[in-house]
C-alpha cells in the first residue's frame, strides 16, 4: 500500500482558520451505501439508549515555550514539548537546535528553567527545575502550522481545548471533541447513552508525517494512554452485552484498540504507551462507530479512517465534502462514520 493512495487535492480556502461555533458545525454522516448532510447539533439523535460514547479527556498544555537567548544569539530559543517521559523529563523539538547541547541550561522565566539532558537527531530531552505551573502561564498553545497566526491569541487557549478536557499532557487537541458543548453532552446522557472517559495524550505520533512510499515501513511514535478500572469495567460490560461503542476521534480509537489487544480481547485498565498504526486491513475489535474531523492528505489519521470505513467510501466522502465546501482539519467540520467495514 502506497502513501500516494491517500493523496487528494484540497482548496486552501477550505482549511479552517477559525474554530467552528461549538455544537453548530456541519456534520457529514457516512454509511456504506450513502452520505447524508447534517448538523452536529443533531448528533445526540444519532445515538441510541444503551450506546457507549467514548471521549478522550486529555488536556492540551501550552507546549510552545521560549527560552532566553544564549550569549551571542539574537533571538530566543524556541521549544516545543512533544512527550513527557518517566521521572518528569520531556522530549522536545528545539529551534535553532544547533545552538543547544547537553548540559546547557535554558531559562524560561525567573521561576522556571530546564537542563538539557541529551540531544538526539531532531529532539532534545529536558529536565525542568522550578515552578512547573509556570508553563501554563507563559506557554503558547501549539496550534498546527496550517492555522496561520501572525501572533498568538489568548482565545486559542479555550477554543483549542475540549469542554471536558481534564488530564494535562497533550500537545494537540483531540479535535473531534471540539464540537461538543456541555448542553449536547447532557442531551446525549439524557438519551441513556453511557459516556466513558479515557485518556490519550496526543503527541507527535498522531501527526508525524509519512515520508516513506511503502506505508508498511512507517513507524509511529509512542503516546501515553490511560484507562481507569471503572472505564474498563463499563467497556467490558459493553462487549459482553454486544453494545455499540462509538469513539469520539481517532485518538479514542487508537486507545481502545490498543487496550483491547493488551487485554487479549478484554479492555485492560491502567497506564501504558502505544504506537499502534491502523491502516486498511486492520481488524477492529473495539470500535463500532466513529466521529472524526477531515484529515490531511497522506496522513496516518486519513489511513485510520480509511481502514474503518473503506478506502473507496472515504474517497467518495472527501470528494463530496470538498464539493459541498466543508471545512477541513483541526478547526473544521466533522463526519460521523455510522458503520465500519465488517
Amino acid at each position: 500500500m502506497l502513501r500516494t493512495d491517500f493523496a487528494y487535492d484540497l482548496p486552501p480556502d477550505l482549511i479552517a482558520q477559525e474554530p467552528r461555533e461549538r455544537g453548530k458545525s456541519r456534520m457529514m454522516v457516512v454509511h456504506q451505501d450513502g452520505i447524508e448532510h447534517d448538523s452536529f447539533a443533531n448528533f445526540p439523535e444519532r445515538l441510541n439508549a444503551g450506546d457507549i460514547l467514548v471521549i478522550n479527556d486529555t488536556r492540551v498544555i501550552p507546549a510552545r515555550l521560549f527560552a532566553k537567548p544564549k550569549s551571542g544569539m539574537s533571538r530566543p530559543i524556541e521549544i516545543l514539548l512533544t512527550r513527557q517521559l518517566d521521572g518528569g523529563a520531556w522530549e522536545a523539538w528545539c529551534k535553532p537546535a544547533k545552538r543547544v547541547k547537553p548540559g546547557d541550561e535554558l531559562i524560561f522565566s525567573e521561576v522556571l528553567r530546564a537542563r538539557v539532558l541529551r540531544k538526539d537527531e531532531g529532539t532534545i530531552t529536558l529536565q525542568f527545575d522550578g515552578d512547573i505551573e509556570e508553563i501554563e502561564r507563559i506557554g503558547i498553545p501549539p496550534l498546527p502550522p496550517y492555522i496561520a497566526r501572525e501572533t498568538p491569541r489568548d482565545e486559542d487557549r479555550e477554543s483549542y481545548q475540549t469542554v471536558y478536557a481534564a488530564e494535562r499532557g497533550a500537545i494537540a487537541a483531540p479535535t473531534a471533541g471540539l464540537h461538543f458543548t456541555r448542553e449536547i453532552l447532557d442531551r446525549i446522557a439524557a438519551r441513556g447513552v453511557d459516556i466513558v472517559r479515557i485518556t490519550l495524550h496526543v503527541g507527535i505520533g498522531t501527526f508525524k508525517p509519512v515520508k516513506v512510499d511503502d506505508v508498511a515501513q512507517h513507524q509511529m511514535d509512542y503516546e501515553r494512554y490511560e484507562i481507569t478500572a471503572d472505564a474498563a469495567s463499563r467497556l467490558n460490560a459493553a462487549l459482553d452485552d454486544k453494545t455499540t461503542i462509538i469513539a469520539v476521534g481517532t485518538t479514542s480509537v487508537r486507545t481502545l484498540e490498543s487496550a483491547i489487544r493488551a487485554g487479549d480481547g478484554r479492555f485492560q485498565s491502567g497506564s501504558a504507551e502505544t504506537n499502534i498504526f491502523i491502516t486498511p486491513g486492520f481488524q477492529f475489535r473495539a470500535v463500532d462507530k466513529l466521529l472524526t474531523n477531515f484529515h490531511l492528505p497522506e496522513s496516518t489519521l486519513l489511513m485510520l479512517v480509511s481502514a474503518f470505513a473503506g478506502i473507496g467510501t472515504i474517497r467518495r466522502a472527501y470528494s463530496e465534502a470538498i464539493s459541498h465546501r466543508y471545512f477541513f482539519y483541526s478547526y473544521g467540520d466533522c463526519m460521523f462514520l455510522d458503520e465500519r467495514i465488517r
